[in-house]
């Protein structure tokens, strides 16, 4: 069987077909810019195309494009969209009505659209998605695959916010967490590697987004994100963990109204407004590389994002009574030896310690083991959450 794998945004649709007898993606890419005036698509099979300066109005045309792309005469990897068995979509937020991936019908469509307020800037572009394909493909099965799903196995003690009871039952306001196709996937590599089921495990998924779980015996019982994606870590250029007063204090004190503020806390803050110089970790890292030269306030976004993992680390340690595994993952995580080493150090206690050559060799795309300790394993794992929406698919429409 053939899955694809669409994670629709905005102005973008991300694509990857998968082959589920040995799980190989066999052709992927994007369409960049959908809805401007001059889109691009990017598609990687049988050979490298790129087509600038082509007509993209909305979804339904981006999918047309990727789907002729797949079917090509010359390049294409399948004769005919019959071969295409299922397709799984990357959905946001499926809020409290899924606790699990799920093939779509008009009541999924429905509860997609009721959760919108929840996450307006990313359930639209995912529904966008989805129609285009059913637009398209009708006869072929559609799976919604959330982001939150892995997540709803946390008790009620850590997904509710201490704000009036009642309030929280009508306009569901709790922490539903993001991510969670990585989380699940890094949870379920971790069993593979390591034989066991009852893991206690730390997973740091470090990126322009970032987030931490705490999953123990294959469940997550905490995570870092909450109602929206800007709760928990520094990010790129989300603020993160601050004090919800902070807002009246912002929308009183400058020129900006509520929903000012809450995009100049998604959009300009994190390590792009600590730094000033850039949201990218790698600019970060070459200015730190400097030593004595290195902008101080470049150092400042680096050790406070270290810190803020840190912290989280020995909290999740904390509520699962132990740690097995910490585990690192995402752009970040996978190449920043230095966000490791920093996040490690003072960990001993916790019965971590760094192999500073493991960690400073560690190639992104690789398994590495950068500890020493024999109780408990830090590991470098690359997440894959295209394969791990291709796999529910799987299991969903067989």
């Amino acid at each position: 069987m053939k899955i694809l794998v669409i994670n629709a945004g905005s102005s973008s649709i991300k694509y990857q077909l998968v082959d589920m007898t040995n799980e190989i993606v066999i052709a992927k890419g994007m369409c960049d810019r959908v809805g401007q005036q001059s889109s691009t698509l990017i598609y990687k099979g049988k050979s490298d195309i790129r087509l600038d300066d082509v007509k993209m109005p909305s979804h339904v045309e981006a999918m047309k494009f990727v789907l002729d792309a797949l079917v090509h005469a010359d390049y294409g990897v399948i004769k005919n969209l019959s071969e295409v068995s299922a397709v799984g979509h990357r959905v946001v937020l499926g809020g409290e009505d899924y606790t699990g991936s799920v093939v779509i019908d008009e009541t999924v469509m429905k509860a997609l659209y009721a959760n919108i307020g929840l996450a307006p800037l990313h359930n639209p572009a995912n529904i966008q998605g989805i129609e285009a394909c059913k637009e398209i493909m009708p006869t072929t099965p559609m799976v919604a695959v959330f982001d939150n799903a892995f997540h709803s196995s946390m008790p009620d003690y850590a997904y509710l916010y201490a704000i009036n009871y009642d309030d929280y039952k009508k306009h569901k306001i709790r922490k539903y967490g993001f991510h969670g196709t990585s989380h699940m996937f890094i949870s379920q590599e971790v069993e593979r590697i390591t034989g066991k089921k009852d893991n206690k495990i730390v997973i740091a998924h470090l990126g322009n987004g970032a987030s931490m779980s705490a999953v123990k015996n294959g469940k997550s019982i905490d995570t870092s994100m909450g109602l929206t994606p800007l709760q928990g870590l520094v990010m790129g250029t989300r603020c993160g963990d601050i004090d919800a007063a902070a807002v009246e204090y912002l929308v009183n004190n400058t020129d900006m109204d509520v929903h000012q503020v809450t995009t100049y806390l998604n959009k300009k803050c994190g390590l792009l407004g600590i730094s000033g110089l850039s949201s990218d970790f790698r600019d970060l890292e070459e200015e730190y590389a400097k030593g004595d030269k290195c902008n101080p306030r470049a150092r400042l976004a680096i050790e406070m994002f270290c810190y803020r993992v840190k912290s989280y680390v020995g909290s999740y340690a904390a509520a699962m009574g132990g740690i097995d595994c910490l585990v690192f993952t995402g752009g970040i995580g996978e190449n920043s030896s230095i966000v490791r080493e920093k996040v490690v150090e003072g960990l001993e206690f916790l019965g971590l310690e760094l192999d500073k050559k493991a960690n400073d060799t560690a190639k992104r795309g690789e398994m590495t083991l950068f500890t020493t300790g024999k109780k408990v394993k830090g590991y470098v794992i690359p997440t894959n959450e295209e394969i791990m929406i291709a796999r529910d698919t799987l299991r969903l429409v067989k």
